[in-house]
């Protein structure tokens, strides 16, 4: 199964693995998930970063380069995933959270999050 993670997720599983529930765990740890980041998350954390986030901490490079070390592939944003957005419902406002919906949608890729307002969203979206 293919999943992208959230931002929250990603830097959870890099840092601070503790803070993963034991299903989002299990699957980030199953030999059969393909495990994906998009480009918007490392944008999203190097915008935080900036702006002095607690939560947004993590170097965006280091970050990038251990998740593709550890086997994750890296999910570009294409013109595609930008026009899918205006099909989205108006549950949430958080431009970066948006792009990763369109984005599983547009490939057919599940959306792990941690988040009960993105799992709102149709489409392939998992809370975990």
């Amino acid at each position: 199964m293919k999943y992208l993670l959230d931002t929250h997720l990603l830097l959870w599983a890099a840092g601070q693995p503790g803070r993963l529930s034991s299903v989002a765990r299990a699957l980030l740890e199953d030999p059969a998930s393909q495990l994906y980041f998009s480009a918007a998350s490392l944008w999203e954390i190097a915008i935080k970063r900036g702006l002095g986030r607690d939560d947004f901490r993590a170097d965006p490079r280091l970050l990038r380069r251990g998740l593709l070390d550890n086997g994750y592939g890296e999910l570009p944003i294409t013109s595609e995933h930008a026009v899918s957005l205006d099909a989205l419902p108006p549950i949430h406002k958080d431009p970066f959270d948006r792009i990763l919906v369109a984005q599983s949608m547009v490939e057919g890729i599940t959306l792990l999050t941690i988040d009960p307002l993105v799992a709102r969203y149709p489409g392939p979206v998992r809370q975990v």
